[in-house]
């Protein structure tokens, strides 16, 4: 939402400005000039990247419009998963999280959280990062390198699609001059034309110029920062299971390993170490 109210202020603030001045917005409706600066981008575009990474572009975008995914009830809801799974490790032994880290659909301690159980990223990572552990595959000091390797890797697959987006967006003046240059080729053609039909073609190869500038800096780039914004939201949160999972791998008790994670988030999601406490209370007892 917050993505649709900024792009209705930019255009707003430019039209408005220009309607200000004595423009009429019609004049800036040169289909010729979109088809040439849209065209070539997209065309870029497909020449740069894959066909995954376009797909991952088209997604993130989309994303962009629902905003980050994760607020302070996904982090409530992951800690009082994360606690009550490192409560039955203390207890009963690792081998006890076997059958929640195998089959998580069906984990009694799951079945609390659907939004996390549904969220597959997150979810990759927990069991990701207990299961070898369980199985003493890993120890617990090797835990660290194997999932800040995932990390990385998730990371750099996130940035991919802003790294070509934000290419695209940095040609898009490029292109508006081209198009810009194409209407003076036709503005030549007509020199030895009516001064109003001169005019006309003028101003339309100098919307061409507008145009590619106005979808760079008014609306490809500032996307290309939120979708980064969300990629560090969506990273964050993953890190988060991470750090908590090394902690108690390595001995931490339960509450410690998620006071580890917990203070790594930012302020907008962080919860307070005494609201923390109580929402771990609330979870053990609600068992």
């Amino acid at each position: 939402m917050i993505v649709i109210i900024g792009s209705i202020i930019v255009l707003g603030a430019v039209l408005g400005g220009f309607m200000m001045a004595g423009g009429h917005p019609g004049h800036l409706i040169v289909i010729s000039e979109y088809v040439v600066i849209c065209g070539s981008a997209a065309g870029a575009v497909i020449i740069m990247a894959p066909k995954h990474i376009i797909m991952a572009i088209v997604k993130q975008l989309i994303g962009t419009l629902k905003g980050p995914p994760y607020g302070k009830k996904s982090y409530e809801d992951l800690f009082k998963a994360l606690y009550e799974l490192f409560m039955l490790g203390r207890r009963n032994g690792m081998i006890a999280l076997e059958e929640h880290v195998l089959t998580p659909d069906t984990s009694s301690i799951f079945s609390k959280y659907p939004g996390l159980v549904k969220d597959h990223h997150a979810m990759a990572i927990l069991c990701g990062g207990l299961k070898p552990i369980i199985d003493g595959k890993v120890k617990p000091d090797q835990l660290k390198l194997l999932l800040e390797t995932e990390l990385d890797t998730m990371e750099a697959e996130h940035h991919s699609p802003i790294d070509v987006l934000t290419k695209a967006a940095d040609a898009m003046p490029g292109f508006g001059i081209v198009a810009a240059v194409l209407g003076i080729v036709i503005t030549m053609g007509s020199i030895a034309g009516p001064v109003e039909e001169i005019g006309h073609h003028v101003g339309s190869a100098l919307v061409g110029t507008f145009l590619g500038i106005l979808i760079s800096y008014g609306f490809l780039n500032p996307l290309c920062v939120n979708m980064a914004f969300i990629g560090n939201s969506e990273i964050a949160f993953f890190r988060t299971i991470a750090n908590a999972v090394v902690g108690f791998a390595n001995g931490m008790a339960p509450i410690m390993a998620i006071e580890v994670a917990r203070r790594g988030l930012t302020s907008d999601v962080k919860p307070g170490a005494e609201e923390l406490e109580k929402m771990l209370k609330e979870a053990m007892a609600a068992k």
